[in-house]
């Protein structure tokens, strides 16, 4: 009776250990009050800091925001960049990513992903009149990229005869691109929008090229954790229905902005 009991009691403490190991994501938030987003803190305005508060926002962090107060959390942020943001979500370190990822089924292998929230194309930021408008003219010449980045491939893809260039982020690729030590910088055009507003003299630089490829971004999601992704799905559909998500847009890419860019997408709506 007595060797009943104790097997009775490490199967009950199994049964409580495997609960908490296989519990979801949504209860593992809601248990911490805290919703872990990894984001970009260098790349304006989708996520950077801000001169005057030294805190990091831009668009993905309002995105993050909705997320955690419908969740009833609060919001806590992890830089992250283009290299570290996947490794990063599958160790667990955050519980979500905003960082301009664009939704790759190869990247289906390691994470999931919310549907799209931003679309975007690949272009090229160079500086005016240098002689380098199209990805045809990049032949021979030093590209910069972002490691980690889909835009690393595509533009090997597009222009076999360049030379790739990989940074930690895209401010340190523009920074080579105006001290002449590569000759443009390739990844979305937002994100190229967003360094030359923000740079002393944007005046000095355009952003130029063909289509070199379509990328969308999707949040970056725990592996196989449907409850976790359909929330996310569901409360960006919302965003989208009750204006919000116009709202958040027009703060960071409205007619005031620093990087005005018309709002031309519908995002995909469930019934």
């Amino acid at each position: 009776m007595k060797k009943l009991s104790v097997v009775l009691v490490f199967v009950a403490l199994f049964s409580l250990l495997a609960g908490a190991a296989f519990a979801g994501k949504l209860e593992d938030i809601k248990s911490k009050g805290v919703l872990v987003a990894g984001v970009k803190d260098s790349q304006p305005p989708f996520g950077y800091v801000d001169e005057n508060s030294k805190q990091i926002v831009g668009f993905e962090i309002d995105i993050c925001k909705f997320l955690a107060d419908k969740l009833g959390a609060k919001l806590e942020l992890k830089p992250v960049t283009s290299a570290t943001r996947i490794p990063m979500l599958t160790q667990g370190s955050v519980d979500i990513v905003a960082g301009t990822m664009t939704h790759k089924i190869e990247r289906e292998a390691e994470i999931d992903f919310s549907i799209t929230y931003f679309p975007a194309e690949q272009k090229l930021l160079v500086k005016k009149g240098g002689g380098v408008n199209t990805v045809a003219d990049l032949a021979g010449k030093k590209v910069g990229s972002a490691k980690g980045s889909t835009s690393e491939k595509n533009i090997q893809k597009a222009q076999p005869k360049c030379q790739v260039i990989s940074f930690d982020t895209y401010p340190m690729a523009f920074l080579a691109l105006k001290q002449g030590k590569v000759d443009a910088v390739t990844t979305d055009a937002p994100i190229l929008a967003g360094l030359k507003a923000n740079d002393d003299k944007p005046e000095m630089w355009e952003i130029t090229g063909d289509f070199i490829a379509d990328e969308p971004y999707g949040l970056g999601l725990p592996e196989n954790d449907s409850d976790f992704r359909d929330f996310v799905n569901a409360s960006l559909m919302e965003m989208w229905r009750s204006g919000e998500y116009a709202k958040i847009y027009d703060k960071w890419f409205g007619p005031k902005s620093k990087c005005p860019l018309e709002l031309k997408w519908k995002m995909e709506l469930w019934p």
